[in-house]
């Protein structure tokens, strides 16, 4: 009889801890979510209404979002994003891999020194080189173009950290075999290795999708014309103005996150194995 209460308080305490568990996580999740739930909401009221904390959905979503593209060149700003981040996060991806690769593969008494030197530039906030680098692209003529905006994010110290901590776990007897059967360095990289870290680069595109499309210091500065700007240079100027409106400023934030959302969701489970640090 003893044993049987034993059992059963025990039964008790793991469901009440559980219980706490689920309620703990549960408000966490809405404390969460609650700000895309509130964006989502305003999207769909007018800008009055907003600033009066209404939270129940209206019917002026189309209504915002007609007064949107009518602000500003919207598809223009949305293409210029789309370019831009593309191009960045292949190019960052490809740079930073083959990096992360060789630091890792090859043999070199100074790639521990350059590592360092590498990791140090962490520590740099990047608003403390923005007048140089906007004296260098002004000498270069590259301001206001989209070159200006790609070459500086080729290549990040967080990206190559990455990818030399996962490469340590992918096995170096594959490549051995690889240059035994006569495969040179550049088929190894294009042939083995990135099939076999396909899980680091969805992770890697990820982080670097969404860094290239909302990024707005280096664009605000360096792209001075409407036709060249991008989406969160729009949003940020919508609500410069003197009356702004609330509700056409939600829209184009949902319009911003949607990509980010897209891309994450369908790569999430690869994104989660890289965490883990699995090659496979």
């Amino acid at each position: 009889m003893t044993k049987i209460n034993t059992s059963y308080a025990g039964k008790s305490k793991k469901r009440i801890s559980y219980a706490f568990q689920y309620i703990f996580l549960g408000v966490v999740s809405l404390i969460s979510i609650f700000p895309f739930i509130w964006m989502i909401i305003g999207a769909t009221n007018k800008s009055m209404d907003i600033t009066m904390g209404k939270m129940s959905f209206g019917n002026q979503f189309l209504i915002n979002l007609n007064n949107l593209l009518n602000a500003g060149d919207l598809l223009t700003c949305i293409k210029n994003s789309a370019i831009l981040s593309l191009i960045m996060t292949v190019m960052s991806m490809l740079i930073c891999s083959m990096a992360g690769y060789g630091f890792v593969i090859f043999k070199s008494k100074a790639k521990e020194l350059c590592f360092s030197i590498i990791l140090l530039s962490m520590m740099i906030p990047s608003s403390s080189i923005v007048i140089p680098m906007f004296k260098m692209f002004s000498k270069m003529g590259l301001l206001n173009t989209k070159i200006g905006v790609i070459l500086p994010a080729l290549s990040t110290a967080f990206l190559i950290f990455f990818f030399r901590q996962n490469t340590k776990n992918f096995p170096f007897e594959t490549i051995q075999s690889a240059r035994i059967d006569g495969l040179g360095e550049l088929g190894i990289f294009f042939k083995i290795y990135m099939p076999m870290m396909k899980s680091t680069y969805a992770a890697a595109a990820i982080i670097t999708f969404m860094s290239s499309w909302n990024n707005y210091l280096w664009p605000l500065i360096s792209l001075q014309t409407k036709e060249q700007r991008t989406l969160p240079l729009m949003i940020s100027s919508l609500g410069t103005a003197y009356t702004p409106d609330f509700g056409m400023i939600m829209v184009g934030i949902i319009i911003t996150t949607i990509p980010s959302a897209i891309i994450f969701f369908l790569m999430q489970k690869s994104f989660v194995d890289s965490m883990m640090g699995s090659v496979k």
